[in-house]
């Protein structure tokens, strides 16, 4: 009598589990969950509904500047003026507000100069097919130059927070109003990515773009779309950032460049192993924020948070390139 045998794995689990990329779709929940442990365990003051409030606040601008590079790194391409965008936005409020214009006029030509950006981008990258990290260093030096014209090289601090600083300051009970809305903006973009068509032609230009415009997709066109549509939310978060700071800050993009891609990129190991996503990239944000405000509350350097953000940019850039070589070798 032959005997049936049930393939195994080494640990006693079901055949097909693997352990090792069960670890890293999860891996970033796990590290979240880690660092919010420790850094109360070491400092209790880290669970307070004031620190609490305040990370989800300042995680939230950020998670608005990082959405629409989310989608433009899931198709392949690459998107470096985001911040500086951001820094346009928050000079152009600050210049016309402190210049006697209402918070609404200064907000509309911010997100207008947002657009501008974001269609030269499109158009040289989508359309004329320019190579898309020369092309935005280039367009986000312009948005950067501009921005630091504006203040003469300095900051330009404001009276008023107009409209935006009530949208900043609002509280839904421990929760800001803000984060409350980036949720439902962040789940909007996870159905559009998962459940349209729109994601998976998304990812699809990554993976191979040729198939994708023998198969009668408009590529640049989509491409196009992306880079306005991420210029547009950089300044809206620039807008926000204004508020926030009660001033324009020139050269405020800097410390978001490396917090963006790292969000990104580490986030999409999260869930969809090396693709960025909605889910990983604001979970990538809030651990980015956890560790900012407890490592503050640690006493640590700026150069020792620095040191630690670009250690995880590097892991994120590692993993994702090692995540999809190894799926392109088993197509």
């Amino acid at each position: 009598m032959s005997a049936v045998l049930t393939p195994t794995s080494r640990a006693g689990a079901p055949a097909g589990f693997d352990i090792n990329r069960f670890l890293v779709r999860f891996g970033l929940f796990f590290l979240l969950a880690a660092l919010v442990i420790v850094f109360t365990w070491l400092r209790p003051s880290f669970a307070s509904a004031g620190n609490i409030n305040d990370m989800l606040r300042s995680a939230s601008i950020s998670a608005i500047m990082f959405l629409g590079l989310t989608w433009i790194i899931a198709a392949g391409e690459i998107d470096v003026s985001f911040m500086s965008v951001a820094a346009l936005s928050t000079m152009i409020v600050a210049g016309l507000v402190s210049a006697g214009a209402g918070w609404p006029l200064a907000s509309l030509v911010a997100l207008l100069a947002g657009l501008l950006v974001g269609l030269l981008n499109g158009l040289l990258v989508a359309l004329m097919g320019l190579p898309a990290l020369v092309i935005t260093i280039a367009t986000g030096g312009l948005a950067g130059s501009i921005a630091a014209a504006i203040g003469k090289g300095t900051s330009i601090p404001m009276a008023t927070t107009g409209f935006a600083g009530a949208l900043v300051d609002a509280n839904l009970g421990l929760l800001p109003v803000l984060t409350v809305l980036v949720a439902l903006l962040y789940a909007g973009a996870w159905m559009l990515q998962d459940r349209t068509t729109f994601g998976h032609y998304i990812y699809a230009m990554e993976q191979n773009r040729h198939a994708v415009v023998e198969a009668g997709i408009p590529a640049g066109k989509l491409l196009f779309l992306l880079y306005v549509v991420s210029a547009v939310l950089s300044s809206v978060a620039g807008v926000l950032l204004a508020a926030d700071l009660s001033s324009g800050q020139p050269y405020i993009g800097s410390s978001y460049f490396i917090d963006g891609l790292t969000a990104v990129l580490l986030g999409g190991m999260a869930l969809k192993m090396g693709k960025p996503n909605m889910v990983g990239t604001l979970t990538g944000v809030l651990l980015l924020a956890v560790l900012l405000s407890g490592a503050a509350l640690l006493g640590w350097t700026d150069s020792q948070r620095q040191i630690v953000r670009a250690a995880l940019l590097i892991a994120g850039v590692a993993l994702v390139v090692w995540t999809r070589r190894k799926n392109r070798v088993r197509i």
